[in-house]
């Protein structure tokens, strides 16, 4: 990579040029973090403290909360670093390492969203096989296809674009290292790097989405064959939950990657990645977690053992 560009330093334009605009977007960045922190790590701790809490869907929770802590890990805190302190440079290799965690885990999050949605699928339309169709080993294997196809495809990405000269210019437009606008930054022929970003990105994201639609296609079907009135609106409930995550997720995604360079507006781009790239992660736990009443006991249970420990 070292022999192909003369840059050895990006400069990240950030959110805005307005100084004034800088402290109050980086209280907003912080606090959002700290909320994705929180919520993500705490329903790790707490889906692994509690034996009620050891099956394939809350096995998909965890790791989804994993996923979303590692792509805005690898984000917010640069973000919020530089809007505090000023400084919008960002070493070449470091550049390179946010694409890649940013890209692995976002990936990986678009498999793990299809195996949860498949989980669902065999739960609510073959529940009397559901034990024997959801293993652990079908699990685990699940997930950890999830993360190499994740990693795999954010390897090809970043060897792709980072195997680019950048030698007219080292200023992104854009508030961290995503591939679009570091390919417009390019002065090689990024037609075919183009294509191959649409091609990855469009095969991982419709083919995941695909799943997910099927999954609730047959699951919706399910729901309306339910005779209890209250069961069917329950379950719309929880699946217009899920879907609403889906949407936002899959809909900047597609927004932002799946067009021609020449159609990327940076400034609208900016906008919808802070959506996916920030916010996301933040709602995660409260779309697929905090609204089940599972989790709530399980943490009630836990806030209950604290307070007694303390009075002991």
């Amino acid at each position: 990579m070292g022999n192909s560009t003369e840059v050895t330093e990006f400069i990240l334009l950030g959110l805005t040029d307005d100084p004034k605009l800088h402290l109050p977007l980086f209280l907003v960045f912080l606090f959002i973090y700290l909320l994705t922190l929180v919520g993500n790590l705490g329903m790790i701790v707490l889906i692994h403290s509690d034996t009620r809490l050891h099956t394939p869907m809350y096995f998909f929770l965890s790791n989804l909360s994993l996923a979303d802590l590692g792509y805005s890990s690898a984000v917010a805190p640069k973000v919020a670093a530089a809007l505090y302190s000023g400084n919008k440079v960002i070493s070449y290799s470091e550049c390179a390492a946010q694409s890649f965690f940013f890209a692995g885990f976002a990936t990986v999050e678009c498999y793990l969203l299809a195996a949860m949605a498949y989980d669902r699928h065999a739960a609510v339309c073959k529940p009397l096989h559901y034990t024997t169709t959801m293993t652990v080993s079908v699990c685990i294997c699940l997930v950890i296809g999830s993360y190499i196809c994740g990693f795999l495809n954010a390897s090809i990405h970043i060897g792709d674009t980072f195997s680019l000269s950048f030698c007219s210019s080292n200023v992104v437009h854009h508030f961290f290292c995503d591939i679009p606008p570091l390919l417009a930054l390019s002065c090689s022929n990024t037609h075919v790097r183009e294509l191959v970003v649409i091609f990855a990105v469009g095969f991982n994201v419709f083919f995941t989405l695909l799943v997910i639609l099927i999954s609730y296609l047959f699951i919706c079907i399910a729901i309306l064959r339910m005779r209890s009135a209250e069961g069917r609106q329950k379950a719309f409930s929880t699946c217009a939950s899920h879907l609403t995550g889906v949407s936002i997720f899959y809909g900047t995604i597609i927004f932002m990657y799946l067009q021609p360079g020449s159609s990327h507006s940076m400034d609208t781009d900016k906008i919808a990645s802070v959506f996916y790239s920030v916010v996301i992660p933040m709602l995660n736990p409260l779309i697929y977690s905090l609204r089940n009443k599972e989790v709530k006991n399980a943490l009630s249970k836990i806030i209950r053992q604290v307070r007694f420990s303390r009075n002991v």
